[in-house]
C-alpha cells in the first residue's frame, strides 16, 4: 500500500545553465538564449559592453545543452541539434557552456537545501530528491523556505513538487515552472495528474506515447482506466504492469542518500527515432553531450571510472548494452567518448534508435591518470 505519510520533494533548478549565464550577463534577461558548443564566447568591447554571437552563426554538430524559456517558445530545447535549432530561432543568443560555473552554483543550491532538509538524493547537477517526512512544519511553508534559501544562496529560482512519492514529485516540479511550488496528495491525482498527457510521466517516451495514442490512450487518466490485457499485448507484461501502477500514482522507491556511488549514467530518449547513418551528425552531438555531462558528474563527485558502458533502445523497445574496461581509470569527456565509441563498435545498428545512454562504473577516487592509455577512437557517430 502507498505510504500517504511520506513527504518527498523533487527540486529542479529553472533552466539552470541558462540562468547561471544570465547572472553573468543580466542584459540578456527576457531574450531567447541557447547554451551549447564551444568557441562562441561573447566579445567584450573597450567600453565593457559585449557583442554576442547568434545561433545563426553556429556551424558544427553540437546539440543544445539548455535554453531559456524565451528560446523554448520557438520550439528549441535540450539535446536538439544546434543547426536544426538555428532554423527555428536564428536570432537567439548563443553562449558556450561553462561547467565550472555550473558546478559552483550546484554546490551552493544543494548546500542551501541541506541546511533545511539533510536527506537528499542527488540526481544530477541541477536536480535532487529530498525526504521532508521528518522535517517539522507545514508542507507549503517548508517548500517556500527551501525556495527562499536557494534564491538567497544562488540568486536563482527553482521549482518544487512535494507529494507522497518520487514519481508524483517529479511530475509536479514541472507543472508550475518557472519558480513553482506544487503540493499534491493522492486525493489530487484525478484532478491534477489524470488530465496530463502520458508523456509527462518520466519513463514514458515518445515511442510509447505514440503506441498508446494508437490505442486511444493520450492522458494519464485514460491510461489508469486502460485494460491490462490490452496493454500487455502491446507492451509486454512487465512494462504494462508498470504503466498501470504509475497511472495510479504508485511508486514505492525510497530516497537513496548513500554517498557511495556504484555507477553514474546519463541517457536521453529522442523525440523521434534516429538512424545510425542517416542521423549520424545528430547522434554524434548527443553522444558527445552525454559524455560531457557524465564527466561533469564524475568530477563533481570526485570519482574516476574504469568501466564505460553504452545503452541503446531500438525502435522495437529492445535494449542492448555493451561495456569496456579500461587499463586506467578515466574522467575526462574525450576519454569517456572514445570508450563509448569502442562499445558502439560491438552493437548492431541496423534498426533505428529511440534512446542512447552512457554509464560510468567501477568508480574510485582519482589516481594516477597521467599515464592512462585511451582506447582507439572509432568512427561510429563521428
Amino acid at each position: 500500500m502507498a505510504d500517504t505519510a511520506r513527504r518527498i520533494a523533487h527540486i529542479d533548478m529553472d533552466a539552470f545553465f541558462a540562468s547561471v549565464e544570465l547572472l553573468r550577463y543580466p542584459q540578456l534577461r527576457g531574450q531567447p538564449v541557447v547554451i551549447g558548443g564551444r568557441g562562441y564566447d561573447p566579445e567584450q568591447r573597450a567600453d565593457g559592453s559585449y557583442v554576442f554571437k547568434r545561433l545563426r552563426d553556429y556551424v558544427g554538430r553540437g546539440v543544445i545543452t539548455t535554453a531559456t524559456y524565451e528560446a523554448r517558445a520557438f520550439g528549441v530545447g535540450s539535446a536538439m541539434g544546434m543547426m536544426k535549432a538555428a532554423k527555428l530561432a536564428p536570432d537567439a543568443i548563443l553562449l558556450p557552456a561553462n561547467f565550472d560555473s555550473y558546478r559552483h552554483y550546484s554546490r551552493l543550491f544543494k548546500q542551501a537545501v541541506s541546511s533545511i532538509a539533510p536527506d537528499i538524493e542527488d540526481r544530477g547537477i541541477d536536480e535532487i530528491f529530498v525526504d521532508l517526512t521528518h522535517v517539522d512544519g507545514d508542507t507549503q511553508e517548508i517548500g517556500a523556505r527551501i525556495k527562499q534559501a536557494v534564491q538567497d544562496a544562488t540568486g536563482l529560482t527553482c521549482s518544487i513538487g512535494i507529494t507522497p512519492n518520487k514519481l508524483l514529485s517529479k511530475i509536479c516540479s514541472d507543472l508550475d515552472k518557472p519558480n513553482g511550488l506544487t503540493v499534491l496528495g493522492f486525493d489530487d491525482i484525478p484532478t491534477r495528474i489524470w488530465p496530463l498527457g502520458v508523456r509527462k510521466v518520466n519513463g514514458i517516451g515518445p515511442k510509447a506515447t505514440e503506441k498508446l495514442a494508437s490505442l486511444g490512450i493520450e492522458t494519464v487518466g485514460q491510461l489508469a482506466q486502460a485494460d491490462q490485457g490490452l496493454l500487455q499485448d502491446y507492451f509486454g507484461a512487465h512494462y504494462a504492469a508498470w504503466l498501470t501502477r504509475v497511472a495510479q500514482g504508485i511508486d514505492d522507491r525510497e530516497i537513496s542518500t548513500s554517498r557511495e556511488s556504484k555507477s553514474m549514467s546519463r541517457e536521453t530518449t529522442f523525440e523521434r527515432d534516429l538512424h545510425a547513418r542517416q542521423d549520424r551528425a545528430t547522434l554524434s552531438g548527443i553522444l558527445t553531450t552525454l559524455c560531457e555531462r557524465l564527466a561533469d558528474d564524475l568530477k563533481r563527485k570526485d570519482y574516476v571510472s574504469r568501466t564505460i558502458s553504452i545503452k541503446l533502445r531500438y525502435d522495437d523497445f529492445q535494449i542492448v548494452s555493451r561495456n569496456v574496461t579500461l587499463p586506467q581509470a578515466v574522467a575526462e569527456p574525450a576519454a569517456i567518448l572514445q570508450a563509448a565509441r569502442e562499445c558502439l563498435k560491438r552493437v548492431p545498428l541496423q534498426r533505428k534508435l529511440r534512446l542512447l545512454g552512457v554509464r560510468a562504473s567501477t568508480l574510485e577516487p582519482p589516481g594516477a591518470m597521467a599515464s592512462a592509455q585511451q582506447p582507439v577512437q572509432g568512427d561510429l557517430f563521428a
